[in-house]
């Protein structure tokens, strides 16, 4: 009996440790809500105990731990899958016991842990592999896309124990985000170290977003929640407004104003959904965007003027008739490319106002084939209240005319450069030559609409009637003015960022901005006392007097507006001591004129280079260098990437290019290094200094002095991302 009765005493034991574990990790007891709270009251808890017990603001020592347990408590609960399950047993699939977390996270298992590592390339993750950004991807690619949708980042690396953690949450995060429309990339700094460095991510593993190609930082536990959540707050906040029955009508009546339709989503939730709140900034710049809240008395009429169904979400689009929708989409679950083919159909107005020159190549595009021709019929007219019959008739004429090949839309003769009362084109090249034929004087008769027809069908059979050719100049843009508004919003969405940085993010991150602000100060006071010092001085010392004076002070008449001007000409080594504070942290303004040579070449290109400079040595914002290939041909390389294009004309110029590709020896360079980019002289021989051919190191195309056309900025620029490292400069050991 005694064996039994140990065995049954274990499993008491067992059973008591599970319910306690069962007890402890409670989502309803931790968050400290019911069974039956709203999702509204789940989510304004969980924002509750996330600030309070947040380890960068709570120095608590189970901080972490709580704070752990609170984010996977909102995601089970959050989620009304996950809830369900755990409803009916008690648990949920991946539900762990939340006392065993760091544990299970901080002990070693060699069994799992150490044949799932990634140690190489062939073990990693194959789903990083189909989000592996390069260098050229990120600038060519994520960068000009961020401006119609936001970028989620992983930045790993192969030896990287941490990121195994956050494989789960991120692979969950990537497979919803990217359903809405985010864009996914991943990282590897053991083989992209220079886009890491390149987007100030030092340590693996970071999560970052890029939007508008501005890059933040993901500083927070990494959580499901907490990732969408940083998502969402990348987006700009004025994205889409609040519409109820008493600004409704505000809302649609501006269609005129700002020249875009206007779309309204009808959801019964009380926040925007983030899918649709995505939309609204991929398509900023065709609609307007406007949420209803279905589940509050102040919409009830906008619900019965639409007849609106409350069981899915509708979107309905306005354009110049705010009284009936001019297209409406209905689904319970609205999927992503449903709503860009629903976006992409309604992009404009039935007859849109010109305003910029974006807008006409998009209306009005250059004739490619014939069968994709289209033609456009303008409106020469005013925004005043006597042009209104005109203009309403012309809406009313395009509305019963809607045939693919026919785009109307009107100018405003006060912003744009007059016409005629109505035309109808068809553009032939980007360069502006158009095909027209002027149609009529446009009232809004229904003479002049005949009038219009005729010559329509005329058209349609015989587009050579358009007999008229001209060059139409580039529209102006009429919203031009608006750009201090968006500067304004745009202030005011990073200063908002930095307030939130300061306060939630940790010190160490802040430092560099920290630091940057009170050397500013510093500086600015520092040299407001000495200049109140000095001005006080200056005033009691007796100044010199006469010619003689002036001379031995400046060294020449009228001198004391321009530094005096050397005796010698001060030429520095580029190396890896000097790159910084000559290249990489040289002031705005300053510019440094590099001569590149060879060992063997030194002294005869230094002494022509010294003399024909010597006359630029007055100037504090140019400083003189020299770079030594037989040292730093590496960095040389790295760096003349970026000006193939002066490089392919020296290829082309000289005929025993391709014997000495890699020689540059007796090419200048001015490098910016504060606007990053440099300008280059290629050497040509010009008979000068015949002598020099036979000396040792000397080129047959020896260099003429280097050119002033260099100092005048007549050279081209080539722009350079970010200058190449202190390790291409470092010679080989």
């Amino acid at each position: 009996m005694s064996l039994p009765f140990a065995v049954l005493v274990v499993l008491v034991a067992l059973l008591a440790g599970s319910l306690y574990a069962a007890a402890e990790a409670d989502p309803y007891k931790i968050l400290g809500v019911t069974r039956s709270a709203s999702q509204a009251e789940i989510k304004k808890v969980y924002k509750r105990l996330a600030k309070e017990w947040h380890p960068d603001k709570n120095k608590s020592p189970e901080a972490e731990d709580m704070f752990i347990k609170i984010t996977k408590s909102y995601e089970i609960l959050s989620s009304e899958e996950k809830r369900s399950t755990y409803d009916r047993y008690g648990q949920t699939d991946d539900t762990q016991p939340y006392g065993q977390y760091r544990h299970r996270h901080s002990h070693f298992d060699f069994d799992e842990a150490f044949f799932n590592f990634p140690f190489n390339k062939n073990s990693r993750d194959f789903a990083d592999g189909k989000y592996a950004l390069h260098f050229d991807q990120y600038v060519n690619n994520v960068v000009p896309g961020s401006f119609k949708r936001p970028y989620l980042v992983k930045i790993t690396s192969d030896w990287c124990f941490s990121c195994i953690h956050i494989e789960p949450v991120w692979k969950e995060v990537v497979q919803e985000m990217e359903t809405l429309g985010v864009g996914i990339g991943v990282v590897d700094v053991g083989y992209e170290r220079r886009l890491a460095n390149y987007l100030g991510a030092h340590r693996t593993p970071s999560i970052l977003g890029v939007i508008n190609g501005k890059v933040t930082f993901f500083h927070y536990a990494v959580a499901k929640e907490l990732l969408k959540q940083f998502v969402e707050d990348l987006l700009p906040q004025r994205l889409v407004e609040k519409v109820t029955d008493k600004n409704q009508l505000e809302f649609l009546n501006s269609w005129q104003e700002i020249n875009k339709p206007h779309v309204l989503l009808f959801d019964q939730v009380p926040a925007v959904p983030l899918l649709f709140k995505l939309t609204a900034f991929a398509y900023k710049d065709y609609l307007q965007f406007g949420y209803v809240d279905q589940g509050i008395s102040d919409t009830a009429d906008l619900l019965k003027q639409f007849n609106i169904n409350t069981y899915a979400p509708t979107m309905l689009v306005f354009k110049e008739n705010i009284d009936k929708p001019a297209d409406i989409i209905q689904a319970k679950g609205m999927k992503k490319q449903i709503i860009d083919e629903f976006m992409s159909n309604n992009k404009f107005l039935l007859v849109p106002r010109l305003v910029n020159q974006k807008l006409f190549d998009e209306l009005c595009p250059v004739k490619q084939f014939h069968r994709r021709r289209k033609y456009c019929v303008l409106l020469l007219t005013s925004d005043e209240e006597s042009f209104s019959p005109g203009n309403q008739a012309f809406l009313s004429f395009a509305s019963t005319n809607t045939r693919e090949v026919l785009r109307f839309a009107y100018v405003y003769q006060r912003h744009q450069q007059p016409l005629c009362d109505v035309v109808i084109l068809e553009r032939r090249n980007a360069a502006g030559k158009t095909l027209y034929k002027p149609v009529t004087a446009w009232n809004g008769s229904e003479e002049d609409q005949q009038a219009l027809v005729d010559e329509l069908e005329r058209l349609h059979k015989d587009p050579s009637i358009l007999n008229y050719d001209a060059t139409l100049p580039e529209l102006n843009n009429e919203f031009a003015s608006m750009f201090i508004i968006r500067w304004v919003y745009s202030s005011y969405d990073y200063l908002t960022e930095v307030v939130d940085d300061i306060l939630h993010n940790n010190w160490r991150e802040m430092m560099p901005l920290v630091s940057l602000i009170f050397s500013a100060l510093f500086i600015l006071f520092g040299t407001v006392v000495i200049q109140a010092f000095s001005d006080s001085s200056e005033d009691k010392q007796t100044k010199p007097k006469g010619k003689d004076g002036l001379k031995a002070e400046n060294g020449s008449p009228g001198g004391a507006s321009r530094p005096p001007k050397k005796s010698f000409v001060e030429v520095t080594e580029l190396t890896d001591i000097t790159y910084t504070s000559n290249l990489v942290r040289l002031r705005p303004g300053h510019m440094n004129v590099v001569l590149v040579l060879t060992h063997a070449s030194k002294n005869i290109l230094l002494s022509k280079f010294a003399k024909e400079v010597y006359s630029f040595t007055g100037s504090v914002t140019l400083h003189f260098s020299f770079l030594n290939m037989d040292k730093h041909s590496e960095w040389m390389h790295s760096l003349l990437e970026y000006a193939q294009e002066a490089l392919r004309h020296d290829a082309h110029d000289d005929h025993q290019a391709a014997n000495r590709r890699a020689d540059y020896t007796g090419y200048v360079m001015a490098l910016n290094g504060h606007k990053k980019y440099l300008c280059l002289f290629r050497p040509v021989y010009t008979g000068e200094d015949a002598d020099a051919k036979s000396r040792p190191g000397s080129r047959d195309d020896h260099p003429p002095p280097p050119p002033r056309k260099l100092m005048e900025g007549t050279l081209p620029r080539y722009y350079v991302p970010a200058w190449p490292g202190l390790d291409k400069i470092t010679p080989g050991k």
